[in-house]
């Protein structure tokens, strides 16, 4: 059984969110994959085939895994551990969300089963790729298992592994992996758009070094009470009518807009300052697309809206030109 699911990039409302404002999301032409069938062992066997990494564990094992986590995670509420300590592991991830099926729906599992995992959704880049991890493994879990699963049920399901990573986390990740398309998205309800018709390129400045947790949790220690989030929103609806109406420049207007917010935030290390700085110097405009980093230099995805690619900026700076265009379906098996 196969399943893919696809990525995504946030046009507007980063880290807003979170605080309950709208956030334009796009799916995207990037997917994480998972290949599921069934072994003689009475083992669950994961494989991370871009990470080179394998596990192998027992139902009662992947039990204990889950107790573990879930303590952890309420450290983490309870101010006593970090994000980025509550998963020791990648593939914990996935295996937490595994059991937490298994056992929710109590099914049985007569044999073992291996469960593959691939994407080519840059990870910690602010495309979603854990979240549609999760929620290709749920997809390939439910028709494996012949489940009667709905929309909801696969995003609630992959909200629920996410906050093991994210901390706090809006949802947004895995319900636009379920759905695709191009949505504004607030308090966990989806609007669903038209997809949008102004083109931009997409530019991975390099992974973060600062998780999404860690990033939200700054965000909220800092800004959780400041009156910043409405501006976030006021943004968002302008970017929202401009990019429904084709108008290039009002959008590059809104997108600086944001970016100078997310600036505020602390969110864009400075060597990507720079550069979106170049990017506007050329007429253009640009913003990071993710949750960016409060570490280092690198903030992951950063959307761009110029006239033509600026290919000599990015050379100059090392970064990559992705090539990615909306997906308008979500998640499916193939």
């Amino acid at each position: 059984m196969r399943a893919l699911a696809p990525g995504k990039i946030i046009l507007s409302g980063e880290h807003a969110v979170v605080y309950g404002k709208p956030a334009l999301v796009l799916a995207v032409d990037r997917y994480a994959e998972a290949t599921i069938s069934s072994n003689a062992e009475s083992r669950v066997h994961f494989e991370l085939i871009d990470f080179d990494e394998n596990s192998s564990l027992t139902l009662q094992a992947l039990r204990e895994l889950k107790g573990r986590l879930l303590r952890n995670y309420q450290m983490f509420l309870n101010g006593e551990l970090g994000i980025r300590d509550v998963l020791k592991k990648p593939f914990h991830l996935f295996e937490f969300l595994f059991i937490t099926l298994i056992d929710g729906l109590q099914l049985k599992l007569d044999r073992g089963l291996d469960i593959l995992l691939h994407s080519d959704i840059p990870v910690g880049s602010g495309m979603g790729s854990s979240a549609a991890t999760l929620v290709s493994v749920l997809k390939g879990l439910a028709a494996f298992f012949k489940l009667n699963f709905q929309a909801d049920d696969f995003f609630a399901y992959g909200l629920e592994a996410e906050k093991l990573q994210h901390g706090k986390p809006s949802g947004v990740d895995p319900y636009i992996s379920v759905h695709g398309g191009f949505v504004r998205f607030q308090n966990k309800q989806a609007q669903k758009l038209v997809m949008p018709r102004v083109p931009f390129t997409i530019v991975n400045t390099g992974s973060p070094q600062a998780t999404t947790g860690e990033c939200v949790s700054f965000v909220s220690e800092h800004f959780a009470t400041s009156p910043i989030w409405d501006d976030f929103e006021a943004v968002t609806n302008k970017m929202q009518y401009a990019l429904l109406a084709g108008d290039v420049l009002d959008v590059q207007r809104c997108v600086r807009e944001n970016h100078k917010l997310l600036t505020t935030i602390g969110v864009v290390p400075h060597t990507v300052q720079n550069f979106i700085r170049d990017i506007e110097k050329a007429g253009g405009a640009a913003k990071i697309a993710g949750a960016g980093s409060v570490r280092g230099e690198r903030g992951g995805m950063v959307t761009v809206y110029a006239d033509a690619i600026p290919t000599d900026i990015v050379n100059r700076y090392g970064y990559e030109l992705l090539r990615v265009k909306g997906e308008p379906n979500g998640a499916r098996v193939v």
